[in-house]
């Protein structure tokens, strides 16, 4: 593809998706998009909606969001969800919540799904989604406080009151999937993606 490279923004704060593309040669404009997720969540709960499509829902309404300010731009938008025994769970508000929420999935097994769109000028280009499914080893009570204690505010940036990259592969007696996946965005075929449109060589 030929002539300049398109710009490439970001629809979101995360700084771990952020910073996954930047070493990946991605240079990105972050844009934080304001959705109300809770809601968003809280009626396709009601519908019955599978967390595939509440994930997709959530990346594309983001990368809409921002599209507005940015014409031209290749804008994307990205969610995850953690699913564990038909249960949803968001980021742990405060510590208390991360404790409880690590001992709700502490020896059992979780899916994560990941999803990522891209946006340009209002119009949807592509979208790819993507799943890990992680073991939780049954950790003492004892070692959930070191963890805690160790990880700080960390623990509360994650739907899993975990970063596998760091202390939260203690946690864990097997994972199943992309890394870059578990880490929040289906970055390779991404990449794949912004190849063909010129923003990384072929």
């Amino acid at each position: 593809m030929s002539g300049a490279i398109p710009t490439v923004v970001l629809a979101s704060g995360s700084r771990t998706r952020a910073e996954m593309l930047e070493r990946a040669g991605v240079r990105v404009t972050l844009a934080p998009a304001a959705v109300d997720e809770e809601e968003i969540k809280l009626a396709a709960r009601a519908e019955g909606a599978p967390v595939e499509d509440v994930a997709e829902a959530l990346a594309e309404l983001k990368a809409q969001r921002v599209t507005r300010k940015h014409p031209g731009a290749l804008v994307i938008g990205a969610d995850q969800m953690l699913e564990c025994e038909g249960r949803w769970f968001d980021k742990p508000a405060d510590r208390d919540a991360a404790r409880a929420q690590l001992q709700d999935l502490r020896g059992k097994a979780h899916r994560l799904v990941s999803c990522a769109v891209v946006i340009r000028d209002g119009e949807r280009l592509w979208h790819h989604v993507d799943r890990a499914r992680l073991t939780m080893r049954p950790f003492s009570d004892a070692f959930l406080e070191s963890y805690l204690n160790a990880a700080g505010d960390d623990v509360l940036g994650s739907v899993g009151a975990y970063h596998l990259e760091g202390l939260g592969a203690q946690l864990f007696h097997r994972v199943d999937g992309d890394f870059f996946t578990i880490l929040g965005l289906p970055l390779l075929p991404l990449l794949g993606f912004l190849r063909v449109h010129g923003v990384i060589a072929e």
